[in-house]
């Protein structure tokens, strides 16, 4: 069967099955069927839970916001002492605490007393989740409106202004004071993609990394505690890689390290590296500046040097909606930049000169996964 009729028959039989779905006689039947009532009931809750979503979102915020998960990680506590921990009335006070505990964030211990739950406590061991979680009040405002926000291919957003570089045109002269939000922000978060990156790609066979676009080294800084003969080399704005040479230096990694400051769209990178990572740094751009960092990439390594890239990615099995959905309109409120599937990603390592890359597994694929890639054949 030749293509073009397949798909008329797939079409034909989606539209029978979106018929079905949407049909209130159907969905009452469904609901009650004892074979499908446990389907039709997950989909009624799969579908309220993107209706409330935004609610959901809000109350973990508020959870962020007061702290809450820290005064119960000392222990349960019984909801007045909270509402007063919290300088909260009572009421309120309980009204948050009975939404956190459906949303698995709290739960309740006794009558009126009150402990971490399950995903509470993974965002108290996790300091970059509640990092980021306070930082999407600036998403939030971005996406009041979200078709305006859709229309619009203005800049000026709230996310556009908060990561300054987006919006220079000439990002080498960004100062200290315009990077230090986010790039306090991006090393918090990095240590748990660091390890994931790791875990997914030893790097105990290479003599040299050099980070591109490495923020101020927290990815550096694991590499370098994890792997004693590692020389390592970062490059980033000036005003970052200054801040990123302090960092190395408190670490005790200065004999080891180097930094480099420039623009990676218009300055050479410097050579020396037999691996070169780019972590989280190419869903930031649009395909033509992909292209580019690739290039000056390509011409940094020697031959057979490698490509280690770690970032979220689209059309990834089980999360890949959520990473479509978050990291898609995140990026597009930032005003560039896109989550892509790794045969996209594969497409643009062959046109700048590289292999086909390899997928490397790792335990956290929703936030990264990890490609390597050579400039020979053999990237095994």
């Amino acid at each position: 069967m030749s293509g073009r009729p397949l798909a008329f028959f797939v079409d034909y039989l989606s539209r029978i099955r979106d018929r079905w779905l949407a049909s209130p006689r159907f969905q009452l039947w469904a609901s009650a069927f004892p074979l499908t009532r446990p389907i039709a009931r997950h989909r009624t809750k799969a579908l309220f839970d993107v209706v409330a979503g935004f609610v959901y979102s809000q109350v973990l915020f508020a959870c962020v916001r007061v702290r809450l998960f820290e005064r119960l990680g000392e222990g349960p506590l019984s909801g007045a002492d909270l509402a007063e921990a919290l300088a909260l009335p009572v009421p309120a006070t309980q009204r948050l605490l009975g939404a956190a505990a459906a949303l698995r964030l709290v739960e309740r211990r006794g009558r009126d007393r009150w402990g971490l739950g399950a995903l509470g406590a993974a965002v108290l061991g996790n300091p970059g989740v509640a990092a980021m979680v306070e930082h999407h009040a600036l998403l939030y405002e971005d996406l009041r409106d979200p078709i305006a926000l859709l229309r619009s291919a203005s800049a000026d957003t709230h996310l556009a202004k908060y990561w300054a570089y987006t919006r220079s045109p000439a990002p080498a002269t960004v100062q200290g004071a315009d990077v230090a939000a986010y790039s306090a922000l991006m090393a918090i978060s990095q240590p748990m993609i660091a390890d994931a990156v790791l875990d997914a790609y030893p790097l105990r066979r290479h003599r040299c990394l050099m980070d591109v676009g490495g923020g101020t080294g927290s990815f550096l800084i694991a590499c370098g505690r994890r792997y004693s003969h590692l020389q390592m080399i970062l490059f980033d704005l000036p005003a970052v890689a200054e801040a990123a040479q302090r960092q190395l230096t408190g670490a005790g990694l200065s004999a080891r390290s180097r930094t480099a400051g420039g623009d990676f769209l218009k300055d050479r990178l410097p050579h020396g590296a037999d691996v070169i990572s780019l972590i989280r740094v190419l869903h930031d751009h649009d395909d033509d500046v992909v292209l580019r960092i690739l290039a000056a990439v390509h011409d940094a390594l020697p031959e057979h040097g490698t490509l280690l890239i770690g970032e979220p990615m689209s059309g990834t099995a089980g999360p890949a909606p959520v990473a479509d959905a978050y990291f898609g309109f995140y990026l597009w409120a930032m005003g560039r930049g896109r989550v892509r599937t790794r045969a996209e990603l594969a497409a643009l390592l062959a046109r700048s000169g590289f292999a086909p890359p390899r997928l490397c597994a790792t335990p956290i694929p929703l936030l990264t996964r990890v490609l390597v890639a050579t400039l020979s054949r053999n990237n095994c």
